[in-house]
């Protein structure tokens, strides 16, 4: 199979260059000019009709949604190195905090930026605190999500922190914090803002 990622470095495609690190496949990067428009042309809306990146085919496979997309390349490319097996435990941990990133921190997170007036117990995010505790207790039993053991969960969950923090959209709580060093400091994840950074550069992204 051949992997393409559709991708822009400021878009939450840049993220998906950091999975695709961390499995340690090939794969190729074809840049959306998203400034464009070029993320809603025909081609890109018949791929993924939400007309937004990330998107990634693999063969005839085609996965849009981060979380998404980094379970299927755990589980078809790393399995029980980046994704628990399926008769392991842990997987459901797993499960949880990967899903909990685009399920609860970010509509959570927006929520308060935009002061939406909700009733919590019928949002499926609950109070903004509540999150921002429960945040913190996934990421203090260890370096990572699944104590000591680093997962595709992390590049997911990790991915959405690091994120937030560095938009000031996540408070500076010391277990954020270094959460995020954490992650910031493993080979792919700076390969990947390598590769992210030279694509900013070569399209004159940062002028």
């Amino acid at each position: 199979m051949s992997i393409t990622l559709y991708h822009h470095p400021f878009s939450r495609a840049a993220t998906v260059v950091w999975m695709l690190e961390e499995v340690g496949v090939p794969y190729t990067l074809e840049y959306v000019d998203i400034m464009k428009g070029a993320h809603k042309a025909p081609a890109m809306l018949a791929k993924n009709p939400m007309g937004k990146l990330p998107v990634l085919t693999d063969g005839d496979v085609v996965v849009t949604e981060v979380a998404a997309i980094g379970l299927y390349l755990a589980d078809r490319y790393a399995a029980g190195r980046l994704a628990p097996t399926l008769d392991d435990p842990a997987r459901g941990t797993y499960f949880r905090w990967a899903l909990f990133a685009p399920s609860v921190i970010e509509p959570g997170s927006m929520a308060k930026a935009a002061g939406w007036d909700y009733k919590p117990g019928q949002a499926g995010w609950g109070t903004h605190e509540a999150m921002l505790d429960a945040i913190e207790a996934a990421v203090s039993h260890g370096d990572y999500l699944l104590g000591d053991r680093f997962s595709m969960a992390d590049v997911i969950f990790g991915g959405t922190v690091r994120y937030m923090l560095r938009f000031g959209m996540l408070p500076n709580r010391p277990a954020y914090t270094a959460y995020a060093e954490r992650l910031g400091a493993r080979p792919a994840a700076q390969a990947a803002e390598a590769k992210n950074g030279a694509i900013v550069a070569e399209h004159g992204l940062g002028k």
